[in-house]
Parts: C-alpha cells; sequence; structure tokens
C-alpha cells in the first residue's frame, strides 16, 4: 500500500490483514437499497407495521408479539428470466434464494464490477440464513406439490451456491448458520478466505423472510418478541424484540487490492473474531466474559487500542437479559479503556427490527454507510435506562440523536457485534478507509453519493460542450424503460457528472440485448433523452434497439466520403501517443504521392489544400481511420472482421494485411485523383427504396450501390439525375 495514506488526527496500523469494503446491496422494510436505508436511519424512522393480513393463519395473527413486523412489500416478485431460470424453476425457489441472487447482482454492480468478469474466477460466497419458512409452506401442502425442482429449491445450503452457479464463481461457496450471529460470521470467514489467499473476492451477506406461521409462533412462544412490536434497546421498557425480513451483501477485497483498484472504499474491516459462550445458565443464556473475550480478541488482531472505539452496533435484541449482559461486556471491552467521554451505542434494530439470521449484516451495512457519511444516526426508542444499566458508571451511551462522530478529528473506529442464541459470538471492527496525505476530510452530502453501480462523483452539470453518451442496457424493453427512469431520477437528486456517469455506465455495468443510447452536451440533454427512453418517445438525441444475439464478434466499419470535418483527428492526435504515431506514419506514406501534409490539411494551415476537395479528403479520411483502428488495437480490441465503403474498402484491406501501408497510400492516392478529374460529369443520389421499385432507370443513369434494403445509390447524367430525385 502506499506510505502516503493517512487517516485525520492519527494513524491507523497498515497491515496486510486488512480487508476493504467496496460494494454494498440491501433490501430492508421500507429500504430497497442502501441510499434508501440511509434515509431512513438518518430520519429516524421505524419501518415496523401492522403484519400484513396474508402472513399468518388462523390466531396467530391476533397474538400479541405476533401483531407488529418490519416486511418487505412483494417477496412474491422475481425477474427470472434475467438469471435464466424457467417459471417452473423459479416457484419452487424459496423466496430467499431469489432475493440474495437479486442482491448479490446489485452488490457487484454497487462496487463497479461486470458481474460477467468474475466468471471462472476465485471469489467467495458466504451467506447467513437460518429459516426454512418456504420449504415448511411447501410441505404444507402435501406430496403432491414436490416436484423435480423441490430439493434444490427448497435447500438452505443451496443459498449460496445458486450465486454461485448464476455468476459462475469458483471460489468457496457456503451457507452459514450459527443462529442469529449468521450474516457476521459469514463475514468474518469470508474475510478469512481472503487473506488465506483462498478467494480473492468475496460476497458476504445475509437473509431472512418470515414466511410461515409455525415459524412465527415458535418465536412467540419461545418469550422473546416484544408485545408492543418494537426494540427498546438498552432502555426500561425493553420487553423483548420485533420480527424484521430482508437483506443485504457486502463486496470485500484485500485492501491493498482495492487501493490499486482505485476502488470506492465505504470503509475497512481491520479484524474481526468468533467465540462462543459455552456453558451458561442455560442453552440460550448469554456470558459476558465471552462477549468481551470475542471483541478483546477482535481488536487485537486489528493492531487498534480498545479505547479508540467511537461506536459500536449493538446486537440490542432490547431484551431483559441480553441488554444487561451486552452492556457489561462491551464496557469491559471497550468502553473502560475511553479516555475522552462515552463509547457511543445503537442498534439498528430499533430502526427494520431483528433481521435473525441476517441481523449482523443489516448492522454492518448501517455502520459501513455511517463511516462513509461521518455521521451516526440515533438509535431510536431509548428513554430511560434500563435499571439494570448504569451508563455513567460503564462508560456508554446510546445515540439518541443524528450528528457527527464524538470525534471526527480522529480515526473513525467503530466495532459490529452479532449474537446467536445458541451462545455463537461474533465481533468486527470498521475503520475508515486510508485516504491520500493531503486530501481534505469532507462530509458526503446524502445527495452527493453516487448511484448504484456508477463510478459517479459531485460534479458540474454540464459536459464542457462535448457530447457524452449515456449507454443503457436490459434483458427487455420494459427493464430499459426502467433502467431510464431509475437513472434519470438518480441524476437529477444527485450532483451526478455527466461524464462520470456516462463512462460508469460504460465500462461498469453488463451488457444486454436491449440498448439504448443517449447524446448530450449538457445535463438537460441527456435527462430529456432518458425520458424519451423511458416514455418510449420518439427523440433526436436518443436511439434504442435490440442486439442479434451473436456473441464474441466485433467488426471494424470504415466510413466513405463525407464523414470528415475540420479538424478531425487533432484532439486525439494531442492527447494519444498510439494514434499520433500512426498519423504521422500515413502522413509519411502518402506525401511522396499526393505532394502535401496531411496535418497541414487537418490544421487547415495557410497554403495547404483544402480538405473538401476530393483528392484530399479521400486520402485524409483514409489516415485518419487507420490510425483510429491501429489505436483499438493497440488497446486490445481486435477485428472478427473489416468492412469498408468507397475509399474505406482500401483502409480496410490495410488493417486486414491484404495492402501494406505503402500500397494502401498509392492506392488512395490515385483513386482521390481519378475522381477529381471526373467532378461536374455526373452525379449521385441516395433514393430510400429498393432496387425494384426504381428499375427500369432512364438512359444515361445506372445504380451506383445497394446501401441497405431500402436504399439504392443511383448515378450518371446530372440532369437526369435530377428528374429522377423530382419523380421520387
Amino acid at each position: 500500500m502506499p506510505d502516503d495514506f493517512t487517516v485525520p488526527g492519527g494513524a491507523l496500523p497498515e497491515q496486510g490483514a486488512a480487508i476493504a469494503i467496496v460494494g454494498l446491496s440491501c433490501r430492508l422494510p421500507q429500504a430497497p437499497d442502501p441510499a434508501a436505508f440511509w434515509q431512513l436511519l438518518t430520519d429516524g424512522r421505524s419501518a415496523v407495521s401492522a403484519t400484513p393480513p396474508d402472513r399468518w393463519r388462523g390466531e396467530a395473527g391476533r397474538t400479541a408479539g405476533l401483531r407488529h413486523g418490519a416486511f418487505l412489500d412483494g417477496v412474491d416478485r422475481f425477474d427470472a428470466a434475467f438469471f435464466g431460470i424457467s417459471p417452473r424453476e423459479a416457484a419452487s425457489m424459496d423466496p430467499q434464494q431469489r432475493l440474495m441472487l437479486e442482491l448479490a447482482w446489485e452488490s457487484l454492480e454497487d462496487a463497479m464490477t461486470v458481474p460477467a468478469d468474475l466468471a471462472g474466477r476465485a471469489v467467495g460466497v458466504f451467506v447467513g440464513a437460518i429459516g426454512d419458512d418456504y420449504a415448511a409452506l411447501l410441505h404444507d401442502h402435501g406430496p403432491e406439490a414436490v416436484d423435480q425442482h423441490s430439493l434444490t429449491g427448497t435447500s438452505r445450503g443451496i443459498i449460496a451456491n445458486r450465486i454461485s452457479y448464476a455468476l459462475g464463481l469458483r471460489g468457496p461457496s457456503l451457507t452459514v448458520d450459527a443462529a442469529q450471529a449468521s450474516a457476521l460470521v459469514a463475514v468474518h470467514l469470508a474475510c478469512e478466505s481472503l487473506l488465506s489467499g483462498e478467494s480473492d473476492v468475496a460476497m458476504a451477506g445475509g437473509v431472512n423472510l418470515n414466511l410461515a406461521t409455525a415459524t412465527a409462533v415458535e418465536t412467540e412462544r419461545f418469550g422473546g418478541l416484544s408485545p408492543d412490536g418494537r426494540c427498546y434497546t438498552f432502555d426500561a421498557r425493553a420487553n423483548g424484540y420485533v420480527r424484521g425480513e430482508g437483506g443485504g451483501f457486502v463486496v470485500l477485497k484485500p485492501l491493498a487490492r482495492a487501493v490499486a483498484d482505485g476502488d470506492r472504499i465505504y470503509c475497512v474491516i481491520r479484524g474481526s473474531a468468533m467465540n462462543n459462550d459455552g456453558a451458561t445458565d442455560g442453552l440460550t443464556v448469554p456470558s459476558a466474559d465471552a462477549q468481551r473475550d470475542v471483541m478483546r480478541l477482535a481488536h487485537d488482531r486489528a493492531g487498534l487500542a480498545p479505547g479508540s472505539v467511537q461506536y459500536v452496533e449493538l446486537h440490542g435484541t432490547g431484551t431483559k437479559v441480553g441488554d444487561p449482559v451486552e452492556a457489561a461486556s462491551v464496557s469491559a471491552a471497550l468502553a473502560t479503556a475511553r479516555t475522552d467521554g462515552p463509547l457511543q451505542v445503537g442498534s439498528a434494530k430499533t430502526n427494520v427490527g431483528h433481521l435473525e439470521g441476517a441481523a449482523g449484516i443489516v448492522g454492518l451495512i448501517k455502520t459501513a454507510l455511517s463511516v462513509r457519511h461521518r455521521r451516526l444516526p440515533a438509535s431510536l426508542n431509548y428513554e430511560t435506562p434500563n435499571p439494570m444499566i448504569d451508563p455513567v458508571a460503564l462508560n456508554i451511551e446510546v445515540r439518541t440523536e443524528p450528528g457527527p462522530w464524538p470525534r471526527p478529528d480522529a480515526p473513525l473506529v467503530a466495532g459490529v457485534n452479532s449474537f446467536g442464541m445458541g451462545g455463537t459470538n461474533c465481533h468486527v471492527v470498521v475503520t475508515e478507509p486510508p485516504r491520500t496525505a493531503g486530501e481534505p476530510v469532507v462530509d458526503p452530502a446524502p445527495e452527493a453519493e453516487p448511484a448504484t453501480g456508477a463510478r459517479a462523483t459531485a460534479g458540474a452539470g454540464a459536459a464542457d460542450g462535448r457530447v457524452v453518451p449515456w449507454v443503457l442496457s436490459a434483458r427487455d424493453r420494459t427493464a430499459l424503460r426502467a433502467q431510464a427512469a431509475a437513472l434519470r431520477t438518480a441524476v437529477e437528486e444527485r450532483r451526478l457528472d455527466p461524464v462520470e456517469v456516462g463512462w460508469s455506465l460504460l465500462t461498469t455495468r453488463s451488457s444486454f440485448e436491449h440498448r439504448a443510447v443517449v447524446l448530450g452536451s449538457d445535463r438537460e440533454e441527456l435527462l430529456d433523452g432518458l425520458a424519451a427512453v423511458a416514455g418510449e418517445d420518439p427523440a433526436p438525441l436518443a436511439v434504442t434497439g435490440r442486439t442479434t444475439g451473436v456473441p464474441g464478434k466485433t467488426v471494424f466499419v470504415f466510413p466513405g466520403h463525407g464523414t470528415q470535418w475540420p479538424g478531425m483527428g487533432l484532439a486525439l492526435m494531442d492527447t494519444s501517443p498510439v494514434f499520433a504515431e500512426h498519423l504521422h506514419a500515413c502522413d509519411q506514406a502518402l506525401r511522396p504521392h499526393t505532394g502535401w501534409s496531411l496535418l497541414d490539411v487537418l490544421r487547415a494551415e495557410p497554403g495547404a489544400p483544402d480538405l473538401n476537395r476530393v483528392d484530399v479528403v479521400q486520402p485524409a479520411i483514409f489516415a485518419v481511420t487507420v490510425a483510429l483502428a491501429r489505436t483499438w488495437q493497440h488497446h486490445g480490441i481486435h477485428p472478427d472482421a473489416v468492412i469498408g465503403h468507397s475509399q474505406g474498402e482500401i483502409a480496410a484491406a490495410h488493417i486486414a494485411g491484404a495492402l501494406t501501408l505503402h500500397d494502401a497510400a498509392r492506392t488512395i492516392t490515385h483513386r482521390g485523383l481519378i475522381a477529381h478529374t471526373i467532378t461536374d460529369t455526373g452525379g449521385m443520389a441516395a433514393i430510400p427504396l429498393p432496387p425494384d421499385q426504381i428499375t427500369p432507370l432512364p438512359p444515361g443513369l445506372t445504380i451506383a450501390a445497394h446501401n441497405s434494403p431500402h436504399n439504392t445509390v443511383v448515378s450518371g447524367d446530372l440532369t437526369t439525375l435530377h428528374t429522377l430525385i423530382t419523380h421520387y
């Protein structure tokens, strides 16, 4: 890692064990993506609502602990065709598999990684999940509901495998069940896989969907649910938790690799650890000593002093037994070492409920966003401390107001807890990412955040007069329209630079069959083009279409007369040494036959012949297109075929190897001279009809070219040609 990476107010240890979070995705109650989740957190909103009437059967919905929850909308919806899955197989798939497929894709897009580029690589997939509700629902319908897809569709272990299969990933792939600690344990295992070299990239996350009545009743009768439908974390009213559902992923890379790749880094995992409570007063009774030890071990691995921690994202279920134990363990491990104020704590469960097997990934994503934005959201539902928790004596403070970190001038360091009811404890240490020495600390405003999957930054509203393409693609027309609408909303709501958005769309997104290209020289033109694509309205600067579906073929098309413009190629010659080298080579090859300088013509130097003269423009177009083709080849774009029109045929023949540069230069020069000698002796006209609809032609005219099924070029006597044009 470069030596000039620092953090404000001090230095973090530069250890090879550091892991960067470079991508996020989540689908949470009232928060379909990370931006919406951050908005929910900063607004201090609760996503808890009355239980939908179609969730629980019989009397269960009227039980106090099941009257409320934090639920996802549309858990039955899934774009099976996008992943190449048949409708019948999709119907047999656990919605947890479906959701994590979508979130895996979204997390890679957020990491600005084209999923197809990972195929065949050692990319690990680690998913925390503990529920089999969909399998229970299937079995309720008896053996006749089972088909050939049911075994894989309802197997929890397949959740991670389904992602590896869909994306062609060759790294470890496993579903982790460590009870409520599962998702954070998945993150811990993913980090270990990266550090050992087993994986070079990893995705880690968790999922939880509450679908089966029997599971809901089991949870309620266990005694852990709040009859109020709230998580009162560390509060005197703590009486259990409210169930939540959803899922999330983080994309992980070794920090040194992420820095070298120029990735956007949300935060850095400096260390993690897991252990177990062992023998306690009961199977589900937590151990303060074990929780303390796992936190100390994680911070020891991180190489950070416990007193450097500014915030801990609690497991924080809001239970009478669990909260005092966690408060005591956090204090013993971290808070008592602080000398500059109490350790601040909070819990995302107060916003979206307890996602059980996925709870840890929710806490980690919240913390990553808090580091990214350099702000801490409030923890809800806290008024009076639990009588068994003395915040002053423990040196802890529940964060009740949103705002900056306690010490924003010091390195931002946080811990994330997740504990399973069987005694599995996991803790992850998170810090801010490194930045170049001298780079100012900026608190990113929410509206300045890059759009999902776009390497876009806060910037100007114009493209500096340059025409910028925004390229979109999708599996079908409906999805293409949705892509255009979503991008338009993102650009309108955030300060996104048009040029960087164009670069991101072109280089960091997957390409599908249905395409659209929007052109514009400023933000408004581009937004108007997106609106046209979204509404399927015609627009001069928006083009839509569909690919032929032939993969892996590249064709260079060399144009003919009419593609020139004054100063063409000059800007590229100044910025691309490769292009300049080949343009000079063409100039040297042409000059013995032309007697003039190509570069003087392009620059419109005094005394140079006019570019629009036919014997000048043909060699000029030849030279520029040949230099362009050589530049593309230099950058790894090699044609499977070449094709040319008019003088473009000569350029195509040279690139194909049929003509040397010397022979091609002599041929194009003499072709231009011949064309010059017959100027004004005849003419050509393009007729937008097929040949059989314009023949027989009058005497003096002939078909010169058949450009397309509906376009024919006619040449010959000028007077007769004008008469023909008037007729058509």
